[in-house]
């Protein structure tokens, strides 16, 4: 009996099986004993503006809050990073230290840039003011001022990548804001969707078009490491405990020259910086639970971090679908330590596994089962004035097996080394080179008939084999003016599959013009290559070869950013990308989507996009993004919008502190149908439309309401009843109605 490996209909139930199954930088610290600076040459940073910080509505008790403070030659605060504290302290601290102005720090009589700690206490209203600690600066940037305390070395060396200004086009979530995103989870790579220029494939699914580049050609990094994809498998939580993400940010086009090998967007999560305080926190919920825990050792020179995740959905799935198996598991893993004040060693390793699985007539069979896992092992040294270097080295195993019929594996090993020197005031170089060898294998079941030619097909298009991928960059941050900044930089990669070798250039640049101090316009430009992609991320399972050559997109974008009253903070951005022998069988799918599954085509995407935000960790906080958007596709001369063409995207959520600690939220999303497409399994299939009809537009509502009790001063425990798509609509998608795709969670979350 021949068994098809993928006949097209089985094809396309995998592509949307796909979708619904996948569900700090820290850099050698200061040293208290480093050489000292004689005070009459170097005077740290003073505080000229009120210290006043309001007491939060609605908030109890006692709290304390320590940032880390980017203060420019200017005196102005250009960045605040949060160290420690809860919300909704952390919030209003935030939002007043951004206003303070301060006399700038300055060496030998000349105003410099620094970095300082300060930490704020909070009293209940009856107490007095929230009062400041003195400044703590960086060793190489102000000295401390007699009688205050020391720098911490762990402190002190969390700045130097986070206190960086954001780039040009970067869209962002902070770990405080996820938190109280409706319909997240508490997951921070599930914010994702909710990002202008992002199209979702369906509701609620971690696979989406980044303006219009299929989700085989965005990039998934956290904290530097490439990943295959973020969510766990049946519409499960992201790959990483959320308590490790510090920030998410969507790079939609026109990234900076250290992201390369993907044509589309590249979403980055950020590793929060080590911490030798022992802190925990954990949750459990109706699916799973989780927990993560960190502390020092060796009197603050070293930390260590453990963390994971488990679910017990087979066994709730069991009671509803009994021969139907669920199943998914993450970890993670840091150890760090100070060699020297300068010079810090890091061991990083996390790994995530799902299965899918069904038993029929008492034998199990796996319907889709993947893993990866990554350890990256890194040495990071200090050399004064904000200046770094990373060396690093990544071994990595991915693996996924479908239908019990065929088994893809990929070993990987990778080494990079980053540097990032400010080589003078207004001026920052950074640079750096990468490689990565993969190592192919597949295995296939024996009554899988090797002459099938389907099965020979699929052969062709993923051999065993040896990928090796080499780069290099360089860019600079040139603040040409005070109100004018510009990054021109270049990446240059040499790929090797199968026996062919190509290379590529790269040239990037982004710009940054502030009209007024609250005005500013935002350019940036690009150009990215990528070998062949598939349909989705699955891990082990790359096309191979370059016969069909590089996947090439030229990016470009055009913005205002302006600060408004309140808070609140609005973006408004044009973007057109050209796509080149682009891999997208989703959104050229006419015919048989098996044969053509390496098909390749030109695209097109225009658009504008909004967004207007403030912060969701407000009493009142919020935010609406809207993409008004046209992604087409060529082939030959055939010329039609993308399979998932959604003209309208809109996400629109709400946060309100209701007082006594109970705070609510709310999400709207929205979207307008993608053209109907009609699979034709002749042999000529039919021209498509260039203005076909659309399915009917979709909308859903998500819910979160909180309850959080401070047990003290830092320990804390939260009720959360959350739920995904409460109005229960089902989506249509290509004439196939899905859903509703709901997910309900009940949980309580808690740390010290």
């Amino acid at each position: 009996m021949r068994a098809h490996l993928v006949p097209s209909r089985l094809l396309l139930s995998i592509t949307w099986a796909l979708a619904s199954l996948a569900a700090t930088e820290a850099f050698a610290r200061a040293a208290p004993t480093a050489p000292a600076v004689t005070p009459l040459k170097v005077v740290p940073p003073h505080l000229i503006s009120s210290s006043d910080v309001p007491y939060p509505a609605g908030a109890t008790g006692d709290a304390v809050v320590v940032l880390k403070l980017t203060i420019g030659a200017d005196g102005g605060v250009r960045s605040v990073l949060w160290v420690a504290g809860d919300e909704p302290f952390v919030g209003v601290a935030v939002e007043a230290t951004l206003k303070w102005r301060f006399e700038p720090a300055n060496r030998d009589g000349k105003p410099v840039a620094s970095i300082i700690r300060f930490q704020l206490t909070f009293h209940a209203p009856a107490a007095p003011p929230p009062e400041t600690l003195a400044p703590v600066p960086l060793p190489g940037t102000a000295e401390t001022t007699p009688g205050s305390p020391p720098p911490k070395p762990a402190e002190a060396a969390e700045v130097v990548v986070h206190g960086e200004r954001l780039a040009p086009g970067v869209s962002s979530f902070t770990k405080a804001e996820i938190r109280q995103l409706p319909g997240a989870f508490g997951d921070p790579f599930r914010a994702i969707e909710a990002l202008p220029g992002v199209t979702p494939i369906v509701s609620g699914l971690p696979f989406f078009y980044v303006r219009g580049a299929p989700p085989g050609n965005v990039g998934y990094f956290f904290d530097g490491v490439r990943v295959p994809y973020l969510y766990h498998v049946g519409l499960g939580p992201s790959v990483v405990h959320p308590g490790m993400i510090d920030r998410v940010d969507l790079y939609p086009g026109g990234y900076p020259a250290r992201y390369g090998r993907f044509s589309g967007g590249i979403v980055t999560g950020d590793a929060t910086a080590p911490r030798e305080d022992l802190h925990a926190e954990g949750n459990i919920r109706l699916f799973d639970a989780g927990a993560l825990a960190e502390g020092g050792f060796a009197n603050g020179r070293g930390t260590v971090l453990v963390g994971g995740r488990y679910s017990y959905t087979a066994a709730i799935l069991s009671l509803i679908v009994k021969n139907t198996t669920l199943d998914y598991r993450d970890y993670q893993a840091r150890i760090t330590y100070d060699l020297t004040p300068r010079d810090r060693l890091s061991a990083f390793s996390f790994g995530s596994y799902d299965l899918l699985a069904q038993t029929t007539g008492g034998v199990s069979s796996i319907l889709f089962g993947s893993e990866f896992y990554r350890l990256d092992l890194r040495y990071d040294h200090f050399f004064g004035a904000g200046s770094t270097i990373r060396s690093a080295v990544t071994l990595g195993y991915d693996q996924t097996r479908f239908l019990d019929q065929r088994n893809a594996q990929d070993r990987s090993v990778g080494a990079r080394i980053e540097l990032h020197h400010p080589v003078s005031k207004g001026v920052v170089f950074r640079a750096g080179t990468d490689f990565t060898l993969d190592g192919y294998t597949v295995d296939k079941s024996s009554y899988v008939d090797p002459e099938d030619p389907i099965i020979r097909h699929y052969d062709s298009l993923f051999p065993a084999r040896r990928d090796l991928a080499w780069g290099s960059w360089a860019d600079v941050v040139l603040d040409v003016t005070p109100r004018i900044q510009i990054t021109p930089g270049v990446r240059v990669d040499v790929y090797s599959s199968a026996g062919a070798t190509t290379p590529a250039v790269d040239p990037r640049i982004s710009a940054r013009f502030a009209v007024t101090n609250h005005v500013r316009i935002i350019h940036a430009y690009g150009i990215a290559h990528q070998p062949p992609g598939f349909i989705v991320p699955v891990p082990g399972l790359v096309p191979g070869g370059l016969q069909g050559g590089l996947q090439t997109s030229l990016q470009a974008s055009a913005g205002v950013e302006a600060d408004l009253p309140e808070a609140i903070t609005a973006t408004a951005t044009a973007f057109d990308n050209v796509f080149l022998n682009m891999s997208d069988v989703l959104g050229t799918s006419t015919g048989d989507l098996a044969q053509n599954i390496d098909r390749r085509a030109l695209g097109s995407a225009v658009g504008l996009e909004f967004f207007i935000r403030r912060n969701l960790s407000k009493r009142l906080g919020g935010f609406l993004t809207y993409t008004l958007s046209r992604s087409t596709r060529s082939l030959g001369n055939q010329r039609f919008p993308s399979a998932f063409d959604r003209t309208h995207v809109a996400n629109a959520a709400l946060g309100y502190n209701l007082g006594r600690n109970w705070r609510a939220g709310t999400r709207l999303v929205f979207y307008t149908g993608g053209p109907k497409i009609i699979t034709y399994r002749g042999a000529t299939p039919p021209p498509p439309s260039v203005s076909p009809d659309r399915e009917p537009p979709f909308y859903r509502l998500d819910l979160r309401i909180e309850k959080r009790w401070n047990l003290r001063k830092t320990q804390w425990l939260s009720f959360v009843a959350e739920i995904l798509n409460a109005t229960l609509n089902k989506e249509t998608v290509q004439s196939q109605q899905i859903g509703p795709v709901t997910i309900p969670s009940i949980g309580l979350e808690g740390g010290f």
